[in-house]
Parts: structure tokens; sequence; C-alpha cells
């Protein structure tokens, strides 16, 4: 149960993918399963084609809304020709959350080893949204969110966190 003082933000889930269906995406089933455990409300959820144009103009609609504090993407993260994620994005992001990226490499360096080195994990802001873009695998993922992804959106997460970056309307 959480405490009062818990603040749940809207997340947006999206997977990147051009073969998963929603009965095949078991990495954004785990991670939608995890946000409502978390205590936070899933503002929508959609399976998104690695078309990086189609990709841009989804989340540029998502970060637009006022009501939505994350969008949070899995999948097309990688160095393979079609995984186009970090490329379309960038452009929309105001700040880098650089330590995110670093963070998440460091971590899946302990599993994965020198693979973890082609992760293209990151997070950024853009109009007071925080954009966070994960692996597919569900491994991966779950570190993601377990380690670095739901401590920030605690709101008793010390010394800081992301929560009041992100309710901050106006």
């Amino acid at each position: 149960m959480k405490s009062s003082s818990h603040q749940a933000l809207h997340i947006a889930l999206a997977t990147v993918s051009d073969r998963h269906t929603p009965t095949s995406d078991s990495t954004g089933d785990w991670l939608a399963d995890a946000i409502v455990k978390a205590g936070h409300h899933m503002y929508q959820r959609q399976i998104i084609g690695t078309n990086k144009y189609l990709l841009r103009a989804v989340v540029s609609r998502w970060i637009a809304e006022p009501q939505l504090s994350v969008v949070l993407l899995n999948g097309s993260t990688g160095f393979a020709e079609h995984n186009a994620v970090p490329e379309a994005l960038a452009p929309l992001l105001e700040q880098q959350v650089e330590g995110f990226g670093e963070l998440f490499r460091q971590l899946s360096w302990q599993q994965i080893g020198s693979s973890a080195m082609q992760s293209r994990a990151f997070a950024g802001l853009a109009n007071n949204t925080l954009v966070i873009a994960v692996p597919g695998a569900e491994s991966a993922a779950q570190l993601a969110w377990e380690q670095l992804i739901q401590p920030q959106l605690n709101s008793e997460q010390g010394p800081c966190n992301f929560v009041g970056r992100l309710t901050r309307h106006g």
C-alpha cells in the first residue's frame, strides 16, 4: 500500500516493434503490470512500428498532453539497422538525462558483460515529460524499471526524484 504522500503519475507505454502484437508483447505486459503495481496510472499503451517518423509523431502527441508525466518505450534501441528510437526522439528532447543510459549500461554489464555497450537506452525531458527508452528484452526492461525508473518516479525517493519536475504545470 502506498503512503498518503505518494503521487501517482500518468504514464504512456509503447513497445516499438514490427513483429510484436498485443498477444506477444510480454515486455509491454510486464511493464504495464509494474506501472500499475507502483501506484501509477496507465495513460495509454500501444505497439508502434519502427518507422522513426511515426514514432516521433506518436511521442510528440503524448508529450503535448499536460496530464501525462512519463513516456516509457521498450524496444528498437540497439544497433540493428531498423532500430531508430534514439534518432527518432532526440530532436524532441529539451534535456538529456545522461545518467540514465550510463547507469543502465553499468547495471547491464553485471548481467551481460560487454554486450551492454550496445545498449542505446536513454532518457530525457520534453515539455515537463520524462521520456525513457529501454531495450525490448524483458530482463533488460525489468532491470531498468526496478533499479532506475521506479525509484525515480517515487515521490518519497531521496535525496531527489523526478516527480516534482513532472508534476509542475504551467
